[in-house]
């Protein structure tokens, strides 16, 4: 049976988009994107939790990221979860989970934080928008095709 890995979100950013290059010169933008609900508890008192996410957008979809977004802005960002592992400098395993964009919508004004849906733009990897990404436009990181199932 198949599986579904799909996450969706609305949020605000914690900080600017970062954008590094890989060995290849692929782009790569990380951001962190804070999620919050509200609930009155028992005693009546009204609670906010916040969950932060770590956000990896690939390619065009990066390099726009990074160019149009800023700390306090809206996004809609739908992806994979993705949780990788690696030894630190002490020989420690490590381990993060991220979100894989695959679509990322501005919200909000471009100024600022905002929630008013639909003024920003919707970004997409080519697998987002069923292979008709625009020229230029690239998909996620390179998949390892020797996963064992």
């Amino acid at each position: 049976m198949a599986g579904v890995n799909k996450a969706i979100l609305v949020g605000n950013l914690g900080r600017d988009p970062e954008l590094r290059k890989t060995q290849n010169g692929q782009a790569v933008c990380n951001f962190t994107l804070a999620t919050s609900e509200t609930w009155t508890d028992k005693s009546g008192e009204r609670v906010e939790r916040t969950e932060w996410h770590r956000i990896v957008a690939w390619g065009r979809v990066g390099e726009l990221c990074h160019q149009y977004l800023a700390k306090g802005r809206t996004v809609y960002v739908e992806g994979r979860i993705q949780t990788r592992e690696w030894e630190d400098k002490d020989g420690h395993k490590r381990y993060t989970t991220e979100i894989n964009a695959t679509t990322v919508n501005f919200l909000g004004t471009r100024g600022g934080a905002g929630g008013e849906s639909g003024s920003g733009g919707d970004v997409e990897t080519p697998a987002g928008r069923g292979g008709d990404a625009p020229a230029g436009a690239m998909s996620g990181p390179p998949v390892d095709d020797d996963i064992p199932f």
